[in-house]
């Protein structure tokens, strides 16, 4: 199945994530994940580092995938508030919420549906096949599993994984021309729907930051 033809699987707002925090990271993804879904976002990640003091970044998105600058203020201005109450942080922050980009976490069973097609890099809690680490094309998803395809075996490495949903610890796409163009062909069409102006008219080309599977 090319990238063209692949089915995306319907998204629904309380399909639960595959990945999910500890410590800190979960006690405020429990304490904004409601508010965002009673407004239409879903949650995607919550991750406290130390960069620039303490950051706080919130990552989410609508259920159609788009995220644009005013949902990201929208976003802000909901969840400060909460924060500012049940302080779960001790210590001062600065609160970043943003999109999850092209090169995106995947953190639901709908977004390996989605994003069949293109290449992903995932790390498992606990070994498949002798390892943790895997990268490769996402082939097939069903309701326990996902395939990848290895876009780059090592001598004897089996060239097709398949990993169970319930081992992944962490999952993103790895940043490749064909998965930029697929991006923002489907952030276009999820804008028009909206009635949305179009960002990135002016795309026409390679990037280059992309890698080359």
């Amino acid at each position: 199945m090319t990238t063209n033809e692949r089915e995306f699987a319907p998204i629904t707002e309380d399909e639960p994530r595959l990945v999910t925090e500890t410590g800190i990271d979960a006690r405020v993804a429990m304490l904004i994940e409601p508010v965002l879904n009673s407004e239409g976002f879903r949650l995607v990640r919550v991750r406290l580092s130390g960069q620039n003091g303490a950051t706080l970044q919130v990552m989410a998105e609508r259920a159609d995938g788009t995220m644009t600058v005013e949902d990201c203020e929208t976003l802000s201005r909901m969840v400060s508030p909460i924060l500012d109450v049940e302080d779960p942080i001790d210590r001062a922050y600065h609160l970043e919420v943003s999109s999850p980009g092209i090169d995106r976490p995947l953190v639901r069973k709908t977004d390996f549906a989605k994003w069949r097609g293109h290449v992903a890099k995932l790390e498992t809690s606990v070994l498949v096949n002798g390892r943790k680490r895997f990268r490769g094309t996402i082939t097939d998803v069903d309701t326990d599993m996902v395939t990848l395809f290895r876009d780059q075996p090592s001598m004897g490495d089996e060239n097709t994984n398949v990993i169970p949903f319930s081992a992944i610890a962490d999952a993103r796409l790895i940043l490749t021309d064909e998965l930029i163009r697929a991006s923002l062909t489907a952030d276009k069409a999820a804008r028009a729907t909206r009635g949305l102006e179009t960002e990135h008219d002016d795309f026409s080309g390679d990037a280059p930051d992309a890698e080359t599977p």
